[in-house]
């Protein structure tokens, strides 16, 4: 804190200054003065915090002088200083702001004690600015939140937001005349990415928003790591322009990627939720279009949603690779149906993520039904979710890779990892022929020391083995569809449908049409 000490008697001035240590109390000495106009001229340019001052000076006096001190430093701390012990003087210096009053014969502990209460003073008027500072800034984000999300629409009436539309004012976005009336605006939706690193994430939509309030008639709100901008818009594409010209500027300055959903325009405050609503629906959509340009509702009004289930040919691909224990050829495998999904015109984000879902729900049943003969309860599917700066593939080649390493981790552990790989390969491939020298093959055995261990491992013939495995796979698909018996029959690898029905009562102990009935309810 600076301190100046102001009298027009030198050996009082210089006593002051040097009869008291100001560095250590953590002040700053100024350059003292000799009269209360060179005070007023060097005011603007040193600020001082606390001034000590005499009473009685030629020209203007320190009580006049302290009047005109608070007029351009209402936070600064003033002592008056005099020789008169009069008590209308210091009524007089307190009308007027000043700190305390001090006797000139007051001893140099008076004056420090003086001082320190001056420095207390001003730190706790500094932590209240703060404190003020930082609630205000807080009430606005939530009223500005709450408006967005519904809270405007439960009255056309803004005055329950001054606190909103004052920043709008004060940030010049708009008029006074303008928050009454009519004026076009719109909400945007910005989105940072690019350094790298998630530690900067927080970072990186700081250093933007900054940058828009700058070059944009705006005002901002960081909320769940995206920028909310209430912009000034006008009418058709100038405006536009105007935007992209303004991301592009950020982007360059900050060498990061930039993605924005714009609301459509709106004629009036209470309609800023609507704006919102519709940069939010956009926004979703960054999963399909990337972390980079501006998007409106024109470039997703048209979409119907893609596949929202994996195909047959894809889940095949799935498991092989999956059996196979092929990390690379998974993540590839990855690669390309994730930019298929992007390429498709008609996906949405809500058919992309179901799309997805039920790709790591085939490869959590698969792991179910390959575990460990007599294994535990089935596993929990975990939900796939678009999650901010990680990328689709990524994360679904992670959950992928964590079924494939379970399961061989599981297959490991056993003495004979081998026939796990064998077993589950039978199981996923009940619809096609399955000779013993084509699994045999598969686990890299000769057919009779594969058909020696994989029944004393399993308690069965591999013939038996498979045949009873067809039948449970034909049983769950009589009881949980509606396929024709012809068709499951197909499903386990059966074209002849009378030999099919034999087996079947042979190892269920019933044909398969009574099987469906009996387990009705």
């Amino acid at each position: 804190m600076n301190i100046l000490i102001v009298d027009d008697e030198a050996i009082i001035r210089m006593g002051l200054c040097t009869v008291i240590n100001w560095e250590a109390l953590g002040m700053t000495l100024l350059p003292p003065a000799e009269s209360a106009e060179e005070v007023l001229e060097r005011i603007p340019g040193e600020r001082p915090d606390v001034v000590l001052t005499d009473i009685r000076m030629s020209g203007m006096n320190g009580i006049e002088l302290a009047k005109e001190i608070k007029e351009q430093l209402p936070d600064v701390e003033i002592i008056i200083l005099t020789g008169y012990d009069d008590f209308r003087y210091a009524q007089q210096a307190l009308r007027e702001g000043v700190t305390d009053y001090l006797l000139k014969t007051s001893g140099p502990e008076e004056v420090i004690k003086a001082v320190m209460k001056a420095q207390q003073n001003l730190s706790m008027k500094r932590e209240a600015a703060e404190h003020g500072a930082v609630s205000a800034a807080a009430l606005r984000s939530r009223l500005l939140e709450e408006w967005l999300t519904g809270g405007g629409r439960r009255s056309s009436d803004t005055a329950g937001f001054k606190p909103v539309t004052d920043w709008l004012q004060q940030n010049g976005v708009l008029s006074k005349d303008e928050v009454c009336g009519a004026q076009p605006m719109r909400v945007l939706l910005v989105g940072a990415s690019g350094w790298g690193d998630e530690r900067f994430s927080e970072l990186i939509l700081g250093s933007a928003e900054n940058r828009l309030q700058e070059l944009l008639p705006c005002v901002t709100l960081v909320r769940n790591h995206t920028i909310i901008v209430a912009l000034r818009a006008e009418e058709g594409w100038p405006c536009m322009r105007m935007l992209e010209k303004a991301l592009y500027q950020v982007r360059e300055m900050l060498k990061c990627d930039l993605f924005a959903a714009a609301g459509e325009i709106v004629h009036s405050l209470s309609e800023l939720p609507q704006s919102y609503e519709e940069a939010t629906k956009i926004y979703a959509y960054r999963v399909l279009f990337g972390d980079q340009g501006v998007y409106r509702m024109k470039d997703i009004e048209r979409r119907r949603g893609g596949r929202t289930v994996c195909s047959e040919k894809e889940e095949r691909e799935l498991l092989g690779l999956l059996i196979q224990n092929y990390a690379t050829q998974l993540h590839a495998w990855t690669h390309r149906i994730i930019e298929e999904q992007l390429q498709d015109p008609d996906a949405t984000p809500t058919a992309l993520q179901a799309y997805l879902q039920s790709i790591i729900i085939v490869a959590h049943r698969w792991l179910d039904r390959n575990r460990e003969i007599g294994a535990s309860e089935p596993t929990a599917v975990p939900i796939f979710t678009f999650e901010a700066g990680v990328r689709l593939e990524d994360e679904l080649f992670r959950q992928l890779l964590n079924v494939m390493n379970e399961f061989h981790q599981g297959a490991s552990d056993s003495r004979y990892a081998y026939i796990q790989r064998a077993i589950a390969y039978i199981r996923n491939h009940l619809n096609q022929q399955l000779s013993l020298q084509q699994v045999a093959g598969v686990v890299h055995l000769t057919p009779n020391h594969f058909s020696e261990v994989f029944k004393r491992e399993t308690g069965q013939g591999y013939i038996e083995f498979v045949t009873r495995e067809r039948m449970l796979r034909a049983g769950r698909l009589l009881l949980t569809t509606q396929k024709k018996i012809g068709e499951i029959a197909g499903e386990v690898g059966y074209e002849d449908m009378k030999y099919f029905s034999q087996q079947f009562k042979k190892i269920m102990g019933s044909t398969p049409s009574e099987y469906r009935l009996s387990n009705v309810n």
